[in-house]
């Protein structure tokens, strides 16, 4: 890992641990989570805020107003939670940290995950799994793992079909692309 992705990572996990701690304390860790993913959703899906999150030409009294100002647009100030994480987003801006945001995002749902005593697994698969074969997944998974997991999942329609799991530091890869791939390879030292 180079110096500058290991300091982000370190960055962005005291910032999700000082979120987490406030909202362990306040009982909600689940509501907390969820505004955190709506907001980086929302981010990711626009690109004038991906602008103003990732371009270093915006000052921070500049993305301080404007996260300010979208926080209260999207009327996060009902509930305890969406206060917190519009604050948090806010001193995240004015210390010109918004661009580590993922990695916070990413951070804290590691760290909230852990609290409920799952772990999480990336999945890949060359089309949307249906609501059954998540649940299968799931407690296929939780068989393996003794606990609880939460997928991720991504769609990526180059691996042709299978799945690509990674649970914790194991990797399953059952993708026709790596089958195919094996059987190219095997054909080359037969030929």
């Amino acid at each position: 890992m180079s110096k500058s992705s290991s300091l982000t990572s370190a960055v962005a996990e005291r910032y999700a641990a000082s979120l987490f701690d406030l909202a362990h304390e306040s009982d909600c860790v689940d509501a907390v989570e969820k505004e955190l993913s709506s907001c980086l959703s929302s981010i990711e899906s626009n690109d004038d805020l991906k602008r103003l999150v990732f371009s270093p030409v915006f000052s921070s009294v500049e993305q301080e107003k404007a996260v300010a100002a979208l926080c209260k647009e999207a009327g996060m100030d009902k509930n305890k939670a969406s206060r917190y994480v519009a604050n948090f987003l806010c001193v995240v801006a004015s210390n010109r940290r918004l661009f580590v945001l993922p990695a916070i995002v990413s951070a804290y749902h590691a760290m909230a995950a852990k609290f409920r005593g799952e772990i999480s697994a990336e999945v890949v698969s060359a089309q949307q799994l249906t609501s059954a074969q998540e649940k299968e997944l799931k407690a296929t998974l939780k068989g393996v793992a003794g606990k609880d997991v939460t997928l991720h999942t991504t769609v990526n329609p180059d691996i042709l079909g299978g799945l690509i799991v990674r649970l914790g530091s194991r990797q399953i890869d059952t993708s026709l692309l790596s089958k195919l791939s094996s059987l190219k390879l095997a054909l080359k030292e037969v030929g």
